[in-house]
């Protein structure tokens, strides 16, 4: 073994240097004592190099500026120290040249080493006492790296102590230099004696990181505000190294203080997304500038003399170049730190051999020994330190990639025209942000891997080759046969993946609109229908999902043989070749096949999550193509000759989807697209003079939105020209259908602007919201829900009315806002809005109420997209009752809506819209551990038996592999043993081959000479049986655990989903009333997502990781007992840094998911209300917020990865101890001659594989606890939620009430406890047969009636008695089945008209047909297909008054005797109205009618009118009896109307 260890250069430096002998060349005990080359040199030299590196990180610290007050004495003290003993070193330096002894150029080498580090620590204490630290006592790290040369003084005074010539007093320079050395511990004691007792106080003293952001650094408090602080900038080298910026912010998280998004740091200037946004802005110009310049050179070349338009827009830069030059070469220099960390992984497994090697030999030096553990210690820790470099620094660009393309598609969002926006549904749009922004940006993780899986796999073919030669090409064949057979279950797994996301897509926006209809739902009583509905989208599902996870398991078991049967086939093709079989032959070619197996395994699935970034990259690209609103051309720039005219159209011609559109589906809708299908509004002359009122009338679907909208510049101009004056300014635009934000009532009116009291107190009271202000519970600092929830349908009308008065816009577009409010507000808005605080304004009012008309400076009558006259009022009202006659069987003829369009809601999976607000219940976060019937909830939902099974199987997989690997070292042991009895040839160190164990590392084997190969065949072939059938237990029960679990995953999946569904249907109305509809969709979409696919596999891994590091445990303990001394130190070390990580990742993964929701919901409110903000001008100020919001996310999430790098660092660092403890113990077993070589290798190979796996559990452990909360939250739906009561009576009699007999007696109704009474003690009698008008001001408690009667919200006292039957007697499918009402908001869904008139499938096609001929929608329906015509979500392309008739036509389709009808009418023009009317009266002569409504008209031939205030009765007569009554407020009512 001389010429292997003579191979080390560094060995007869170390010797020249020492003057030591070759028997020993760095001897570490000399003489009873430590050596004085290794005290000089590891605990001197070494130690002080250390100091001055550490030291000088620290150089760099910013200077918190000048300071008037004097430094504390603590810093003083350690700056003189510092400074004293760089001084004793310069003197002893001075003494040991004046000796001139043997080691001379030894202790110049210490001396100097010290001087350079005492002198560098100097000057870091003077930077450091005027930084961020000078209250302080500074980075505890100081301290640490200053107590290294401790031990190197102590035992350098303990050498001279024991030399009698140094305390002799006729050596006075020996004696100088013992005093010296005496000397050097005095400033050193002072210098930890002032880190200890830092005499600092803290009063009226202030610190800030970072000028810019005024950032408290140490606040008063005793702990730092981290929300101020900035992650990582201004930190020192170690800081970064080791992640100690970090420490505060967990500290944070082991109090519990970390519940909000700004308790965390914030992000680097570099990651922030307004940095980043600008950044990528400016590259994408100059990579569109490039395009342009090739393009015009393009264009030069084929035509010369020819010039052509050059039309290159943005949108044609390919996104994959512009990020490619945005992030290419930092990213590129990334895969540097990949290659050395790959490289560095192979120096461990060498250093292993060798260390093995050493323990085979007997006699062989220690040195050799040591110095392989110590290349051992060396090699772990630089690859740790440079792999958690490489993944930090790519987490980085991760978030750098998904800051620049999430604010681009939101930017892009914002300026494509609505045509082509039209093309994608919202969901789409949403994933364009989430799923496929995620898998773009997570490419760049699986980059570096592409490249790296080749080379690794490289590697490992050349070393079989040289083991086994041309053989191997017979296992390596299977393995490739094998590779497209894995490919294909890849593809089977994505193709099944794709039907189970496209089922799911279709269970989550059914769900989508049960829950945005689920007060309908519950009206009708038809939760059993949906959820059947819903359980067969889930069925199909889940089919999916069963094929996905069985071909799993496939894929696991495939795996998992693969390996016994490479090896098999290549020793048979190695006989066949006429080779013998050796022992040696099978170890090796065994370690080598499964380093083939990584990277065969693992490179289709980067290919496909290669493939899948590149499919996602092609659906951004595809959005970003589209052409943005271009308003320059849209508006001509030639101003009329009246400089009056503030808009003039002429011969305007407008289409909605676009002339190119292919898939229009206005093309099937007859008379909705006008002439060609394509067409909306055409043949348009308009001219509105400045500061007129233009009222615009016509029958519903005329073309008044759409008219308003191609002034807005929303529709396509296909022909004519547009002029607005002032367009750059915006409008003020009032839409038909109110987007309200989610925010407070203030919000919403200023939208943005500033606070001006005097004109908000005067808005307030224009749009009549001073009494609704005074009702809300905190006034117009209320929070307003989701799409405006908690509001009614007229306050949400007047609040849109509002936010446009109060934006100051010189044109108002007002789309029917007196629709959805009562007479007397209809009225007080004309007159103080519209007619007064606006007066000035040009005014286009879009209206059904003609009792307005006469106040108009001009009127506009419309029908089928074009205009029939304009003219002053007297002469438009006579002729719209002409239109209306001639129009009587049409009128109802479809307007193309897509400005009268109904918010959308996400049908993605990935979307989480999770809103809080005061009104609303506020979502809370779980905080702290997560409880342990979580996991028993998750334990029952798979079943005992099963868990069971699962762990057995876990068991005995885990124990077969570790036995497999116990017999390959038990054969080494016996190749040892019977190779030293057979005179074993030992080659030299430099011609030993390398064996790679299981762990994929390497041991040294020798040959044997062949005369022996033959006696040991039969051995050899008993071994190899053996292994082979415990190789074969171990893939069986790899496969049943991996089956086993996949069966359990779905079991699970199935019955939490119908529990969570059988909940959520039963829920009350007061649930969703204060719940947000995103909220409850989250548990069916993200969380269900959890735990059906995400939950199984990291619970499957964490499962497994668990059983592996016990297993190896066993084994290292049984192999080198004394390695459970030092394993339990670092055992409690490892739990309490993995605990106090995991308090802190865990809530900081949870503000993960809450700040994503904000991000995905804000974005969702902008696609809603897109034409609001950019008619008003409003876009920048959206595009701001959406950085802030998404830079709160970011922050979230990079400080999760830093986390997580946090801990790994300290993980590898356990590693690297518990590898380099094992070195030092075997080489000491060595010493003794108590060594079992095979034990040792294989105890060495785990522990180099300890590191990864002890990371990788507590990753694991925390995302399956992540992953969990899905569990959890879907938990507190099923056990927590209120329910409706689900009894039934049997006593009721089947045809109850037969006479419709109602009675309210004393009725209380609240709708949450703390809020007034909507109804106060209602007392009324309905007689059966009657038809009962219900008036009243908006919160009067008109619509709480039918909710009481529903029973919708029980009653908090009183009674009502339907036919003298008390209805909260009666079960509530039995009470909701007998009665019929139309809602006020028309609720329909995705399916055929037929399915939206009777999705119970309850009446015949002929009775279909019949009830929309009555509501006058016959013509319309079947210009889309009759009744199996498509109606899509939410009744999108039908106009609001559309909507309103089918949901009309419903109820005339049932039996029932009482009917409730609630302002169904209110978007409807006047005729249509009383053509409905009458069919009502006709239909239910004979049943109880109660109908609310805003026009007195509607209700003028009811039996009896009741007058509702504050939820009483006021007055209740017929009408004429009321209004004989001049006091009364009927009277008013109708006297107001001018009846």
């Amino acid at each position: 073994m001389g010429k292997g260890v003579s191979d080390f250069a560094p060995a007869e430096f170390i010797s020249g240097l020492c003057h030591i002998g070759d028997h020993d060349r760095f001897p570490l005990w000399q003489n009873g004592t430590v050596s004085s080359c290794f005290n000089q040199l590891c605990l001197g030299a070494l130690a002080h190099a250390v100091v001055a590196i550490f030291s000088a990180c620290y150089l760099s610290v910013p200077s918190c500026g000048p300071h008037h007050s004097s430094f504390p004495c603590c810093w003083s003290i350690r700056v003189a120290s510092a400074l004293l003993v760089a001084l004793v070193f310069v003197a002893d330096m001075v003494v040991v040249a004046l000796l001139h002894q043997g080691d001379i150029y030894l202790d110049f080498l210490a001396d100097g080493c010290a001087i350079l580090a005492w002198l560098v620590h100097f000057g870091t204490m003077l930077i450091l006492q005027r930084s961020v630290y000078r209250r302080t006592r500074g980075p505890s790290m100081l301290l640490l790296i200053v107590l290294l040369p401790l031990p190197n003084f102590v035992v350098t005074l303990v050498v001279y102590a024991q030399d009698d010539t140094y305390l002799d007093l006729g050596e006075p320079l020996k004696v100088t230099r013992f005093a010296l050395a005496a000397a050097r511990t005095i400033p050193l004691l002072l210098y930890i004696m002032a880190f200890a007792f830092p005499c600092i106080g803290d009063s009226g003293y202030t610190l800030h990181i970072n000028s810019v952001h005024d950032s408290l650094l140490i606040p008063g408090s005793s702990y730092p505000d981290t929300g101020d602080m900035v992650a990582e900038d201004g930190s020192s080298c170690v800081s970064r190294l080791l992640y100690l910026w970090m420490n505060p912010l967990l500290q944070r998280g082991q109090r519990g203080e970390l519940d909000r998004s700004c308790d965390v740091y914030l992000l680097p200037l570099k990651l922030r997304t307004n940095v980043v946004r600008q950044y990528f802005h400016h590259c994408w110009e100059e990579c569109q500038q490039r395009r342009a310049t090739q393009e015009c050179h393009s264009q030069h070349r084929s035509s010369p003399h020819q010039e052509q338009p050059l039309e290159i827009v943005v949108e044609e830069v390919g996104l994959l170049r512009v990020l490619h030059k945005v992030f290419g070469l930092q990213y590129y220099m990334l895969g540097v730190l990949k290659l050395v960390g790959n490289m560095l992984g192979f120096a461990g497994p060498l250093l292993l051999s060798n260390l093995v090697g050493f323990m085979e030999k007997e006699g062989a030096p220690v040195s050799w020994g040591a110095w392989c553990t110590v290349g051992l210690f060396a090699s772990t820790l630089f690859s740790a330190v440079i792999r958690n470099i490489f993944v930090f620094e790519v987490s980085k660009v991760v978030l750098l990639a998904r800051a620049a393309i999430v604010s681009t598609i939101y930017g892009k969002a914002l300026r494509v025209s609505r045509s082509n926006l039209a093309q994608f549904s919202l969901g789409e749009v949403i994933n364009f942000m989430s799923t496929d922004t995620d898998r773009v940006v997570n490419f760049f993780n699986s980059f570096h891997e592409v490249w790296s899986l080749p080379f690794q796999f490289s590697i490992a073919l050349y070393l079989l080759y040289l083991q086994v030669g041309v053989a191997f090409l017979g296992g390596l064949g299977v393995a490739l046969l094998l590779v497209p057979l894995n490919k294909l279950l890849a593809s089977l797994i994505l193709e099944n993946n794709k039907q189970m996301l496209r089922h799911k897509d279709s269970r989550v926006k059914l769900m989508t609109e049960v829950l945005f209809g689920i007060r309908v739902i519950k009206f009708y009583n038809w939760e059993a229908h949906f959820a059947e509905k819903i359980a067969e989208c889930r069925r199909l599902e889940l089919s999916h999902l069963k094929a996905i996870k069985y071909l799993d398991a496939v894929c696991v078991y495939t795996w998992a043989a693969l390996p016994v049967v490479i090896s098999i086939l290549t020793f048979v093709t190695y006989v066949l070749l006429g080779h013998e079989l050796t022992a040696a032959k099978v170890f090796t070619t065994l370690a080598l096949v499964g380093m083939l197996i990584l990277p065969l395994n693992s490179f289709p699935w980067v290919l496909n999550g290669t493939l899948e970034a590149k499919v996602s990259l092609g659906r951004i690209q595809h959005f970003l193509t589209l052409s943005n609103l271009d308003l320059d051309a849209y508006y001509s720039p030639v101003a009329p000759e009246d400089p009056q005219t503030t808009i003039e159209i002429k011969q305007g011609t407008f289409s909605w989807q676009g002339r190119s559109s292919p898939d229009n589906p206005s093309e099937q809708e007859g008379e909705t697209g006008f002439h060609n299908g394509n067409i909306l509004l055409h043949n348009l002359h308009v001219s509105i003079t400045k500061g007129f009122l233009v009222v615009v009338v016509g029958t519903v679907g005329c073309g008044k939105s759409s008219l308003l909208a191609a002034i807005s510049g929303e529709l396509n101009r296909c022909g004519g020209a547009v002029y607005v004056q002032g367009r750059e300014d915006g409008f003020g635009l009032a839409a038909q259908e109110p987007w309200i934000q989610h925010a407070t009532v203030r919000d919403n009116i200023l939208f943005g602007r500033s606070y001006n009291s005097i004109y908000y107190q005067a808005v307030i009271e224009a749009c009549a919201l001073t009494d609704d202000l005074h009702i809300l519970p905190n006034g117009d600092r209320t929070e307003v829900g989701e799409n405006g929830v908690t509001l009614s349908g007229g306050q949400k009308a007047r609040l849109a009315l509002a936010r446009a008065v109060y934006m100051e816009k010189d044109i108002y577009l007002l789309d029917d806002p007196l629709a959805a409010v009562d007479t007397n507000v209809a009225h007080h808005l004309m007159e103080k809005c519209v007619l007064g605080i606006l007066r000035r304004k040009t005014r286009i009012l879009c209206t059904h109420r003609i009792e307005f008309v006469d106040k108009a400076d001009m009127v506009i009558l419309m029908d089928k997209g074009t205009i029939i006259k304009i003219d002053i009022p007297a002469e438009i009202l006579p002729l719209m009752e002409a239109v209306t006659k001639k129009r009587k069987n049409d009128c109802n003829a479809k307007e193309k809506n897509g400005v009268e369009r109904e918010e959308e809601q996400c049908p993605s999976t990935d979307l989480c819209v999770e809103e809080e607000s005061s009104l609303s219940e506020d979502e809370q976060k779980q905080v702290g551990g997560l409880a342990w019937k979580v996991y028993h909830t998750y334990w029952r939902s798979v079943g005992g038996v099963l868990v069971f099974s699962i762990f057995l199987s876990l068991l005995f997989m885990q124990a077969s592999k570790n036995v497999s690997d116990w017999w390959l070292s038990h054969w080494i042991s016996k190749l040892k043993c019977n190779g030293s009895g057979l005179s074993l040839q030992t080659p030299d160190f430099s011609t030993q081959h390398l064996l790679f164990l299981s762990g994929g590392l390497m041991y040294p084997v020798t040959y044997m000479e062949i005369a022996y190969v033959t006696n040991i065949s039969s051995e050899v072939k008993f071994y190899l049986t053996v292994y082979g059938c415990i190789a074969v237990a171990n893939t069986v029960f790899t496969a049943i655990r991996a089956f086993l679990f996949a069966y359990g995953g779905i079991r699970a999946a199935t019955l939490i989903h119908n529990r969570v569904l059988d909940q959520v249907l039963k829920a009350t109305m007061a649930f969703f009333d204060t719940t947000p509809q995103g909220r409850v969709l989250n548990r069916f979409s993200s969380d269900l997502y959890s735990i059906d696919d995400s939950l199984p596999f990291v619970l499957n891994i964490l499962l497994a990781n668990i059983f592996c590091v016990l297993g190896i445990l066993v084994v290292m303990s049984y192999g080198l007992p004394w390695v459970l001394v030092p394993l339990i130190p670092l055992a409690l070390v490892y739990h309490r840094t993995q605990r106090f990580y995991r308090y802190t990742s865990r809530e900081l993964k949870r503000l993960c998911s809450l700040t994503l929701s904000p991000v995905y919901s804000h974005f969702s409110e902008t696609i809603t209300g897109l034409e609001t903000i950019r008619a008003s001008g409003s876009a920048t100020r959206f595009e701001e917020e959406n950085e802030r919001r998404l830079d709160v996310n970011q922050r979230c999430l990079f400080l999760s990865n830093a986390a997580m790098q946090w801990l790994d660092i300290r993980l590898q660092m356990i590693g690297v101890a518990v590898v380099t403890v094992i070195g030092i113990i075997a080489v000491i077993q060595h010493e003794f001659k108590y060594i079992d070589p095979g034990l040792v290798g294989l105890s060495l190979s785990y522990a180099l594989s300890i590191t990864g796996l002890l990371s990788g559990l507590i990753f694991s452990f925390t995302q399956t606890e992540m992953q969990l909360v899905s569990v959890e939250r879907t938990e507190e739906y099923t056990t927590s939620l209120p329910t409706e009561p689900q009894q039934s009576n049997p006593q009721v009699p089947s045809g109850w009430p037969e006479q419709g007999w109602i009675e309210f007696r004393g009725a209380v109704l609240s709708y949450r406890e703390g809020m007034p009474n909507a109804l106060d003690g209602l007392s009324l009698v309905v007689r059966p047969g009657e038809k009962i008008g219900i008036l009243g001001r908006t919160g009067s408690g008109k619509s709480s009636l039918f909710m009481a009667l529903f029973r919708m919200v029980e009653l908090s006292q009183g009674q009502i008695l339907l036919d003298g039957l008390d209805t909260s007697h009666v079960g509530l499918a039995q009470l909701r089945s007998k009665l019929a009402i139309i809602p006020q908001d028309p609720f329909l869904f995705n399916g055929t008209v037929r399915e939206n008139l009777d999705p119970c499938g309850r009446h015949s096609d002929h009775s279909l047909a019949d009830a929309l001929e009555q509501c006058h929608l016959s013509q319309v329906i079947n210009s889309i297909g009759g009744l199996d015509g498509e109606v899509r979500e939410r009744g999108m392309f039908f106009s609001l008054g559309q909507r309103q008739l089918l949901c009309l036509a419903r109820a005339l389709l049932t039996n029932a005797n009482i009917l409730c009808i609630d302002e169904a009418t209110a978007s409807v023009d006047h005729q249509t109205d009383k053509l409905i009317q009458q069919t009502i009266r006709e239909r239910f002569h004979d049943k109880t009618v109660l109908t609310i409504a805003h026009r007195v008209n509607t209700i003028m031939d009811s039996d009896r009118v009741l007058i509702m205030h504050v939820g009483k009765v006021v007055e209740f007569d017929t009408p004429e009896a009321l209004y004989q009554r001049a006091d009364s407020m009927f009277f008013h009512l109708v006297d107001g109307k001018g009846e």
